[in-house]
């Protein structure tokens, strides 16, 4: 059976923006009413990639503090149903400050500041390591594309964005498994919004596996992340681009399309918290759809046959994460235990899932890391797989 078969029309969107274009729209106004002209509700936004300029809607921008800062607002609008941040508060408060030439005495070398400096206010997420605030590279270059231009000479914009309920928003989400903390990230890599789970972003991904399987330098192969996070992590372990592919929450299609494509070995590479659905034959990971984790956890606990008292400890848990908190306070080694049976678990369960539609000897393995990013467990056939990738691993 051909996995586009399979695919269903899951959810219909109506088209939007990405968080970071209207955090761009909002700054915009805003940077034109400090410049004395008049607030223009109707942003024109343009993006890098020769589209059609998008017209982008903001709520107000006015003068503060005597008129030296201004802010603008604006309320993001994804399009999509099943989106945390849809309707959301965007504040964005800029200043113009000088932009000091520094020249050394030894050369007439002269450092230039850039023309704008981002600044997280509240609700913002920033990174753990570098405490700046969490931007994509799409966000940085649609907001110098659009306000490079319009900043006087001699001057830089400190802008700081502030998101009122991102810091309550962020709870929701898996932000600190990926190094940030206090707020949402502004971050996207295109200006509008897909959900990961649609019938046309699932046949894009589909489409773009079948490319890989047939190109010359292929090994067989194939990673499979969830995300730009899982992603960007899978290239810090050394693995070759053209073996991962970034797949939205749908993975039971991918996976049987990896098998109809020729895909020997498959390792399924992601977050804990999204891979353990896995484990319980949940193969569409979005939240809204299903979720089950804590339930999941917890009949595994029983059938690798943990203490009763530490199973009714976790019953109790909020979370995945504060499952595997108190089990590590109990005993470290009865969660490596238990880790190694979820792993198991989803490569025995991904190989069901690919055989109720396809006849297939691909090797599924599974390798999952926790929210430090650190690799921490994996089954036997992602042990094997990481081991022939050259990752050093302990057994």
């Amino acid at each position: 059976m051909e996995a586009t078969g399979i695919i269903e029309h899951f959810s219909k969107t109506t088209k939007g923006w990405t968080l970071p274009v209207w955090v761009v729209a909002s700054a915009k106004a805003a940077t034109e009413v400090l410049l004395g002209k008049t607030f223009n509700s109707k942003q024109i936004i343009v993006t890098s990639n020769n589209e059609k300029n998008l017209i982008v809607a903001v709520t107000s921008a006015a003068l503060i503090e005597n008129g030296q800062k201004a802010i603008g607002i604006a309320h993001c609008d994804s399009g999509l149903g099943l989106d945390i941040t849809r309707g959301m508060e965007i504040w964005t408060c800029v200043q113009l400050k000088p932009d000091l030439l520094k020249q050394t005495e030894s050369n007439d070398e002269q450092l230039l500041s850039s023309s704008f400096k981002v600044v997280a206010g509240f609700g913002v997420g920033k990174s753990t390591k570098t405490g700046e605030p969490c931007l994509s590279a799409f966000a940085y270059e649609l907001l110098d594309i659009n306000l490079r231009s319009i900043i006087p000479n001699g001057f830089f914009l400190q802008l700081e964005v502030v998101f009122p309920l991102g810091k309550e928003l962020a709870e929701r989400t898996s932000n600190s498994a990926f190094g940030v903390v206090d707020g949402l990230s502004i971050i996207g890599t295109q200006a509008e919004a897909q959900i990961s789970a649609s019938p046309e972003q699932l046949q894009n991904t589909i489409n773009e596996l079948r490319q890989r399987c047939l190109d010359s330098n292929f090994s067989g192969q194939l990673i499979f992340v969830i995300g730009e996070n899982g992603f960007d992590l899978a290239l810090k372990f050394g693995f070759l681009p053209i073996s991962i592919l970034k797949v939205g929450n749908w993975l039971g299609p991918l996976i049987v399309a990896a098998a109809e494509s020729g895909v020997k070995k498959l390792l399924v590479f992601g977050y804990h918290g999204k891979l353990i659905k896995l484990a319980g034959g949940i193969f569409h990971t979005h939240n809204h759809l299903a979720d089950g984790r804590l339930e999941i956890l917890i009949f595994l606990a029983v059938n690798e046959g943990l203490p009763l008292d530490l199973i009714q400890f976790l019953s109790k848990a909020s979370s995945v994460e504060e499952a595997l908190l108190i089990l590590e306070a109990k005993d470290s080694e009865l969660v490596k235990k238990l880790w190694f049976r979820v792993a198991t678990e989803i490569e025995k369960s991904s190989v069901t899932y690919v055989n109720r539609y396809v006849s297939s000897s691909m090797e599924i393995g599974s390798a999952l890391f926790d929210r430090q990013r650190s690799l921490r467990w994996y089954g036997q056939y992602g042990f094997k797989q990481l081991d022939n990738l050259g990752v050093t691993l302990q057994s």
